[in-house]
């Protein structure tokens, strides 16, 4: 079990970190200060330490050179984003900002232990170790992608690590387009792994999540004296991508101020922090991802229509979950050895009704959902086979035949003499195809129970999709 140490000064943040980090199978000490986890334990002897950046005494990155190769992950504040790039500089693993999402946190843990044991064990299986560059909450299992760092080997798929491969070593510009969830990060991970940028910084920024009066001080720097509270001058996490590749996730959020700023560094490749009239170089490559249609929002002035231009040279679409098969089941069959290695227990394997729900369920919070019900179920699971009921997910299978269900699944009819094949076709595709071939013979109870859906999940389905109901004697009310 790794065995991680905190040290943050905050009794109340420490406690429910230490909390967050127990119930999910790690072994956690405690510490409040530098001073006292060096007074109190052998911090080269710890899987991971996770350190606030402004302690009492000593700051955070004291623990970089305590902990003698030991990843040191710093936490700050937004209004310190800046020094914890700096950190980074002087060899801290990565940072994350508080307040933190539980789910970023433990994505970070998982991920900075895995690189670790991995490049432990890196001489005596090198090949291993190529396989899985650029991991991430997608850890590759297929050899044949495993450069690139997702799992999936359907068709879109396939269409898309091709596109990653030949755009990842140029310096073009990318705009990565998908639904929240399906993984829009792990794509400028692959691109940046795969580039000659590769051993410089991936500076990643979510524009969402930072407020609106700091994006632009955060992303560009300021001067001492530039606004209130200014009391140094400091540089930006443009600046610190220097060489490197900037990601600026859900990037359609940007206020307009900064995407005229950002406009200059595509264009002139220089940057002026904010209160500076000086200008400074930068050799940047910037990843842009949104599941908005920036071209929508150009149109109605919410996004500059010359930035868009400039983001949108190359644009890659990351195709929802639901679309893309029997890769879900790859992608659940992965997440769950994940889970059951971390939390220390005997293999698990998901029963005939729990793989039913997974692969027609149709995920609407995308990989994101999907990880999330697994790791529900494997800490709630008392024996070795997961059923349905513990991935918490809406839907209903019990009147679903498996003769039926199988055949929903493949895409192909199982009412009446026609047995048409749509392997090609998307689940929701298949929903449409489905509803409109039989619902002049089949009641609503039934058209959801061969889908094996409940008659909401039907009805709302429908709206969605803009399918109404057919006015027919058969067919029964809402």
């Amino acid at each position: 079990m790794p065995h991680i140490l905190i040290v943050e000064d905050e009794t109340i943040i420490r406690s429910a970190l230490r909390r967050l980090l127990e119930r999910n199978q790690y072994q956690v000490s405690e510490a409040g200060s530098v001073q006292e986890a060096q007074e109190r334990y052998s911090i080269p002897t710890f899987d991971l330490i996770v350190s606030d950046l402004r302690l009492p005494g000593a700051p955070g990155t004291e623990l970089i050179k305590l902990a003698e190769g030991t990843p040191v992950l710093i936490m700050t504040s937004y209004a310190s984003l800046r020094s914890a790039v700096d950190s980074m500089k002087m060899g801290a693993v990565d940072y994350i900002a508080k307040p933190f999402d539980h789910d970023e946190m433990l994505q970070a843990v998982a991920r900075i232990l895995r690189d670790r044991q991995e490049a432990k064990s890196a001489p005596a299986a090198p090949a291993a170790t190529s396989s899985t560059r650029g991991a991430t909450a997608e850890k590759a299992v297929d050899n044949a992608n495993g450069e690139i760092g997702i799992i999936g080997s359907c068709a879109a798929m396939q269409e898309l690590y091709s596109k990653i491969r030949k755009v990842a070593p140029t310096d073009s510009n990318v705009l990565v387009q998908g639904e929240s969830g399906t993984g829009k990060e792990l794509v400028a991970r692959a691109l940046h792994n795969l580039s000659k940028r590769a051993k410089a910084p991936l500076i990643s920024v979510n524009c969402a999540a930072i407020p609106e009066t700091l994006i632009e001080s955060e992303l560009f720097g300021h001067e001492k004296g530039a606004f209130t509270g200014a009391s140094a001058g400091r540089a930006g996490l443009v600046e610190a991508a220097d060489g490197g590749t900037l990601f600026l996730d859900e990037i359609g959020e940007l206020p307009l101020e900064a995407q005229a700023r950002l406009l200059r560094v595509l264009q002139e490749g220089e940057i002026r922090r904010v209160g500076s009239v000086q200008s400074q170089k930068v050799d940047v490559r910037l990843i842009a991802a949104t599941h908005r249609d920036l071209k929508t929002l150009a149109k109605t002035g919410q996004f500059r229509e010359d930035l868009y231009y400039r983001l949108h040279v190359i644009a890659l679409k990351l195709p929802a979950l639901r679309e893309r098969g029997s890769d879900v089941i790859e992608i659940a069959q992965a997440f769950l050895v994940r889970q059951y290695t971390r939390m220390g227990r005997e293999p698990l394997r998901f029963a005939h009704d729990a793989e039913q729900a997974i692969r027609h369920y149709p995920w609407p919070g995308n990989v994101r959902e999907l990880e999330n019900a697994i790791e529900r179920a494997v800490i709630l699971c008392e024996g070795s086979d997961i059923s349905a009921d513990l991935l918490g997910i809406d839907i209903e299978l019990d009147d679903l035949d498996d003769e039926d269900f199988s055949l929903a699944a493949a895409g192909v009819q199982s009412s009446g003499n026609s047995h048409e094949p749509t392997e090609d076709l998307s689940l929701e595709d298949y929903f449409q195809h489905f509803v409109l071939e039989h619902q002049d013979h089949m009641t609503e109870t039934e058209l959801a129970r061969k889908l094996g859906i409940s008659r909401k999940c039907l009805w709302e389905r429908r709206q969605r999709l803009g399918i109404p109901r057919r006015k027919s004697g058969v067919t029964s009310g809402p």
